[in-house]
Parts: C-alpha cells; sequence; structure tokens
C-alpha cells in the first residue's frame, strides 16, 4: 500500500504513504462471496499482513489496513452487486470473530494515528449502517467466537446480531478495564442509542473483561439471537434470505465495475481526473480545486449505467474522498483546506437535474449516497475549511455544498482589474435541500437557519438563480464578500491568521460549531471521539509508563493516577 512518490522529498514522505485504493485481488484480510441476493464477507486476517512492521495481526484483531480492504469491500458491493440484497458480516476463523483493533499496533502508534484510525474505522462502519438503511442492502453479523471490543462494535454496526450459544463465544467491550481507553468506534453509543440497553446493564457490561454470552447476552440486547453452533451456518443463511426478500434493490440489474483511481503526486502536487491539490507544506495549507465537468451528462439512467465510473458525478466522488483521505493520513501537519472550483455552472447543474431526475434508479441512489458520505467526510476532518469564490468558478449545487460545509467563505464582490471573466456567482438546485444531509440529519443549509426555519423555505424559491456576492450574502450563503481592491489582502490575512491558530483548539472549536441543531447517534459518535477518546488517548493512566495501554500483555498492573478530572 505504498506509493513511490517524484520531486521533492519531505521528512513525512520518508514513509510509506498509506493507499486507500485497493481492490478484492489485493485482499489479505477479508474473502467475499457470493450466493444470489446474499453476499459473505468473512474477516480472515493475516497474522503477518500488518500495514506497519512491530505487530501480529493474531486472533484477527485488526489495524488501519484490515479497515481500508472492509471499506473498499462495501462500497464495491453497493456499486459492483445491486443484485446483492443482504450481507453475512461473518468470521473466516474457526473459534474467533474479532478481537478488536490490534493493541500492539495501538501500543507504538502516536497519539494522531490511534485517533484518525478510529475515525475512519467509524466512518465504515457508518457507510455499513448507510448501506443497510438507504441502499437496503441489510447487513447481518454472524457471530461465530468471542468477539471482543472493536470486534464487537464492527457486529454492532450490523442490522442484526445471531451469535453462537457454545458456552465459550460473547461479546464484550472490554477497553475500560484492560487497556483504560474507550471503545473508539462507537461502542458506547450504538450500544444505547442504537441497540437501547439499558444504562445500568450497559455500565456493567462496559466495566467487565470476559463479556456476556447466552441467553442474558440476548436479554440485554446485545445480541439479537443466539443458535447453537451447529445450526448457526443455516440459520444465518435463512435470516439472510428473510431480510433479503425485503429488499427493494433490482434483482436483474448489472453493477458498475471501479477502475483503479489514477492519481499523480508530484512534489506539492496532487492530481485526478477531476480533482487537484497544491500544498503549502511550510504553511499547513492545501489548496483543492474541484474541475467541473466538460460535457453535458447522458440522457437517461441506462446511459449513465453504461458510463460507469467515469460518469463526471461519481468520478468527483471517488476523488475527492481518495484525496481526503491521503490528505488526513499522510499530511498530517496541513491544518488547512482552501477550497475552489473551475468550470460550467450549467454544466454542474445539469449533472445534478440528472441525479434528482433518476433518484430512483438504483445507480443513481448509490451516487447520490456516495457524495452524501464524501461530504460527511470534510464535515468531521480535523481541518479548517474556507472556499474562495471567484470569477470561473461553479459552485452549482453539489459544489456549493463544499462553500455551505467550509467553516468561513469569501466571494469576491465584482471582478479584479484585468479579469475579463463575468463577476463570481453562486447557484442553488434541488441537491441542496436534502440529497446530503449532514451528521444532524440536516441540510447544510437547514442547518446554517437554525433561528428561522422558514427561511430555507425562502430560500428555495432561489434555486436555480445566479446569485452575485451581494445576493448570495444577502441569502446567508456567504461569509464575506470582499471587493477587488481588498481580496487579496483580506484572504491571505485570514488564511494565515487561521494557519497560526493552535490546531488542537481549533479541532475542539469547529467539532463543537459544525453540527448544530439535532444531536443523532453520529454527532454524538464523533463528538466523543474528537473530545473524550482525543483526550484518554493522551493521559499517563493509558499510555504512559505504567499506563494500561502501556502494560497490556506484560503481566504488569496498572498504575493509575486517581485523581478524577
Amino acid at each position: 500500500m505504498a506509493e513511490q512518490i517524484n520531486g521533492t522529498q519531505h521528512a513525512q514522505e520518508k514513509l510509506a504513504l498509506v493507499d486507500f485504493r485497493t481492490e478484492p485481488s489485493q485482499y489479505k484480510h477479508w474473502k467475499l462471496t457470493f450466493d444470489g441476493p446474499v453476499a459473505t464477507l468473512a474477516m480472515d486476517v493475516r497474522e503477518d499482513g500488518g500495514l506497519r512492521p512491530g505487530y501480529e495481526l493474531k486472533l484477527n484483531s485488526y489495524d488501519l489496513g484490515v479497515d481500508i480492504e472492509l471499506h473498499d469491500a462495501v462500497q464495491r458491493l453497493r456499486f459492483e452487486h445491486p443484485e446483492v440484497r443482504s450481507v453475512i458480516l461473518t468470521s473466516g476463523k474457526e473459534r474467533i470473530f474479532c478481537a478488536g483493533a490490534n493493541i500492539r499496533m495501538l501500543n507504538q502508534s502516536a497519539h494522531g494515528w490511534k485517533v484518525n484510525f478510529c475515525k475512519f474505522t467509524n466512518e465504515t462502519r457508518n457507510g455499513i449502517e448507510d448501506a443497510t438503511n438507504e441502499s437496503r442492502q441489510t447487513y447481518i453479523a454472524a457471530v461465530n467466537g468471542p468477539c471482543a471490543g472493536g470486534g464487537y462494535e464492527l457486529a454492532l454496526a450490523a442490522d442484526y446480531i445471531l451469535m453462537a450459544d457454545d458456552g465459550n463465544t460473547s461479546v464484550s467491550l472490554p477497553e475500560v478495564p484492560l487497556l483504560a481507553v474507550l471503545p473508539g468506534t462507537g461502542g458506547l453509543t450504538r450500544l444505547v442509542d442504537k441497540r437501547m440497553v439499558r444504562r445500568d446493564r450497559a455500565d456493567f457490561f462496559c466495566t467487565i473483561e470476559e463479556g456476556i454470552k447466552g441467553k442474558r447476552a440476548v436479554d440485554w440486547r446485545l445480541v439479537d439471537e443466539i443458535v447453537p453452533r451447529t445450526k448457526l451456518n443455516d440459520t444465518v443463511r435463512e435470516t439472510a434470505q428473510k431480510f433479503a426478500a425485503k429488499s427493494d434493490r433490482p434483482t436483474d440489474a448489472k453493477g458498475i465495475s471501479f477502475s483503479k483511481l489514477d492519481r499523480k503526486i508530484d512534489g506539492d502536487k496532487i492530481s485526478y481526473s477531476h480533482v487537484e491539490a497544491k500544498l503549502d507544506r511550510t504553511k499547513g495549507i492545501a489548496e483543492i480545486t474541484v474541475h467541473g465537468p466538460k460535457a453535458a451528462p447522458p440522457a437517461s439512467a441506462e446511459a449513465i449505467q453504461a458510463q460507469g465510473d467515469q460518469f463526471w458525478s461519481l468520478a468527483l466522488a471517488r476523488e475527492l474522498d481518495d484525496l481526503i483521505l491521503h490528505l488526513r493520513t499522510n499530511e498530517e501537519t496541513t491544518g488547512m483546506w482552501v477550497f475552489r472550483t473551475e468550470g460550467d455552472a450549467d454544466l454542474v447543474a445539469a449533472y445534478d437535474a440528472a441525479l434528482e431526475q433518476h433518484k430512483a434508479h438504483w445507480l443513481v441512489r448509490e451516487i447520490r449516497l456516495f457524495l452524501k458520505r464524501v461530504l460527511k467526510r470534510i464535515d468531521v476532518s480535523s481541518r479548517s475549511t474556507f472556499a474562495l469564490i471567484e470569477p470561473g468558478s461553479c459552485f452549482t449545487g453539489t459544489l456549493l455544498e463544499l462553500v455551505v460545509a467550509s467553516d468561513r467563505s469569501y466571494m469576491l464582490d465584482g471582478q479584479m482589474e484585468g479579469d475579463n471573466r463575468p463577476p463570481a456567482t453562486v447557484r442553488m438546485t434541488p441537491m441542496n435541500f436534502g440529497a446530503y444531509p449532514m451528521g444532524n440529519g440536516l441540510s447544510r443549509i437547514a442547518s446554517r437557519n437554525l433561528d428561522d426555519p422558514s427561511r430555507t423555505d425562502e430560500m428555495k424559491k432561489l434555486i436555480g438563480n445566479d446569485l452575485d456576492a451581494e445576493a448570495a450574502d444577502e441569502a446567508g450563503l456567504v461569509t464575506f464578500t470582499p471587493d477587488d481592491i481588498d481580496w487579496e489582502d483580506e484572504v491571505r490575512i485570514a488564511i494565515e491568521e487561521r494557519a497560526a491558530f493552535s490546531p488542537d483548539a481549533l479541532t475542539g472549536m469547529e467539532a463543537s460549531l459544525r453540527f448544530g441543531g439535532p444531536e443523532t447517534m453520529e454527532t454524538k459518535i464523533f463528538g466523543r471521539l474528537t473530545a473524550w477518546q482525543n483526550w484518554i488517548f493522551q493521559r499517563p493512566n493509558a499510555v504512559g509508563d505504567q499506563g494500561a495501554l502501556k502494560l497490556y500483555g506484560t503481566g504488569q498492573r496498572a498504575g493509575f493516577d486517581r485523581k478524577r478530572v
């Protein structure tokens, strides 16, 4: 999963980059099989297949490399296999489901790696839940052996959990008693918000090492069903078929294939077909430019499917997703992302119209859902985000989401001297009003209008209009509208000031401000990850010389600082 880089090297590039691009023939840790409308995704982790040296992935424990493959498999099941209506998530090993995140990997990893690892695994499990809820591709967990920590969190992402009733198989979240940390992949939140486990029972469950098995696991809602081991496989298949029968996914559609993304890294520039990023590592800034489509979209859903992964909206989603993951993991000190667009606003609007017109088609539904997930990655990334709207921009509809997703936006009022291009405009389309909800369940525009929800309905009247700086400001779509005299200085100073602040303070501030309004399971998960897990992972009780995570497996007892903070 490494990629050679041309051009100037910097210290970070001396290590192999993490590459999120993979495909089934390259999988080391997962086996994907098909039986009509049911797919089986079996976790069979290769002990010597760790992403970094220094640890073995024993007992189906996992690291980032394992989850990169899982993410890819979930994506491909949605796009390449429309006939699949339910997915069995299980272990390919005898007598063990999953021991969770590899402890030695966590122990040797830097703090930022641990937290970003937890974030990506959360997003991947959110993707499983999204596939169940929105793509009608239901995931069923078949727990065929001990299921601990992140292993149980993987099962929690499924809609239905069956567990072997054999006196040995149990589920557990032992992070607190064993490691002095929390289940970092949303385990606590999913326990009480998704599975509705009673607080007192959840408290007991999360403070015991051995876990819970058998009838008590069902009674406490930790699993849905227990089955004698000899009947587990048959019962799981029957359950998967029942869920498949309820799905609206097509039975005779042909999926599309994902080709390997064409990405070039040349020194400080990262480029794809429709997205590019220029990095100023000294200042910690990435300037990300999204290029609009060059031609009109196909006229029918069938023609969209014929274009496959070259359809602009889908190609954009894949490229932007890969860039975000690449920057988050491999460019940790690039703490500010500045979004620009270039292209024809009418063509962007035409692609939005195609996504809206054909939204009932299975592939178009998946493209819309993919774009939603990519935009959510921006929302939860610990990076400051600004959008710059200038002549030649095409911040329309789907691309306008980059503006309203940003922490701040600047739109040039008028033209720059010597520039004959028309003044910049922005344009809303129906896609801005519900197609891409945030983690709080609201559109980004609705999230801006928490003080007056009726304003969102008023803004719908402006759909299709090209709004100049004054009109965009009045509509509440942009933050500031400097003219040509002030533009360069105001934007430069704003970016430089932002980059000079404490990254820690900015991460906390941004995460607190981005999700106003209703709280959901998703906002709770990422809010707690940003705050509590981020903090606990740095505390001596976990990672100090006498910390529980540090001493795990040595036979020594942790020495805790008993002060409550």
